[in-house]
């Protein structure tokens, strides 16, 4: 087994195990939250040290979800992006409206869409997977649309860009795009 892979999963393993009150517990999105923070102690993504949060989110995140000793977190890599804003209100428009965890995810996952990676590398999360359930987990409605199953960056920025009327895809549907096999194909 990958000494990294783990580490994270004992890294995710504790934080899991602390105690915590619901509804904290029982929201789904709390593994996802625990794995991004494992992923970004071992410094994978390009997450900042508090996740994309602002610091008092942060922390409420923290103290709500994780309570106890906080992981050794440093920032990712500097980002400059200036679609940050309108990337988080455009999933904010989704959120499930089930607990604050999807404003938080809203800014972790526009903050990870600045990477140059997977979005699920760039969050520092283990796999495409645990950024699927966040996806439906937090932006259902937002998720349902990704029928085709394109890879979550691509689909981000491809419904933005709709929005917004810039129209990267020179074809008029993904089945003509000369992307479509990178788009689609499977995940490394």
């Amino acid at each position: 087994m990958n000494p990294s892979h783990d580490c994270r999963a004992l890294l995710q393993a504790e934080l899991l195990n602390r105690p915590v009150p619901p509804p904290a517990a029982a929201d789904p999105l709390r593994p996802i939250l625990a794995s991004a923070l494992a992923g970004r102690n071992l410094h994978q993504g390009v997450l900042s040290a508090t996740l994309g949060l602002p610091e008092a989110a942060f922390q409420t995140l923290w103290a709500s979800y994780f309570p106890g000793e906080h992981l050794n977190l440093q920032d990712g890599p500097s980002l400059d992006m200036l679609e940050l804003d309108d990337l988080r209100n455009m999933l904010l428009d989704y959120r499930a409206g089930v607990s604050e965890s999807e404003v938080w995810m809203a800014h972790v996952v526009s903050y990870g869409c600045s990477g140059r990676h997977h979005l699920w590398q760039d969050l520092g999360l283990a796999d495409r997977g645990e950024l699927s359930t966040l996806m439906t987990q937090a932006f259902p409605a937002f998720a349902a649309q990704n029928t085709g199953d394109m890879k979550w960056k691509k689909f981000i920025y491809r419904h933005y860009c709709s929005k917004e009327g810039i129209y990267v895809c020179p074809a008029p549907s993904c089945s003509e795009c000369s992307d479509h096999a990178k788009c689609f194909s499977p995940e490394v």
